[in-house]
């Protein structure tokens, strides 16, 4: 199962804090604090691994999750989920294969998309450079 993106890794380390949207291929590793949505490649074995103190304030589209920290927002796992027993999701679950220790808590709902195939995972936005933002008053 090994593949060629699964050799990079990024880390956030503790003490740091990530405002904004992150997009990554192969592992990221999070010890620290995002603010912004995590999402990978659906086709992708890209990994997010949320230790223990570590926090994500948005939502999770990635096909491996693995959470021992703390989440707001709602966590789409294309293919494998694991809750560790310090995990705490405020939000949504979605996921196809699930793992949940003993002392993991959701605040929210567990979505199973046991027959989810490859059209139906939810895919990386990407954004294009000439877009316009418009705020509202």
């Amino acid at each position: 199962m090994a593949s060629t993106s699964s050799n990079h890794t990024t880390l956030i380390a503790r003490q740091t804090e990530v405002s904004g949207d992150l997009h990554f291929r192969g592992n990221l590793v999070i010890e620290g604090k995002v603010r912004g949505n995590v999402s990978a490649h659906s086709d992708s074995d890209a990994r997010l691994q949320i230790v223990d103190g570590g926090m994500v304030e948005g939502e999770i589209r990635v096909p491996h999750v693995v959470i021992n920290g703390n989440v707001k927002g709602d966590v789409y796992a294309t293919r494998h989920l694991e809750l560790a027993s310090k995990a705490m999701v405020e939000g949504n679950v979605h996921y196809k294969l699930i793992e949940m220790v003993k002392g993991a808590q959701v605040n929210g709902s567990l979505v199973s998309n046991v027959d989810m195939d490859s059209t139906s995972e939810p895919r990386m936005i990407e954004y294009s450079e000439d877009e316009t933002v418009i705020e509202a008053d």
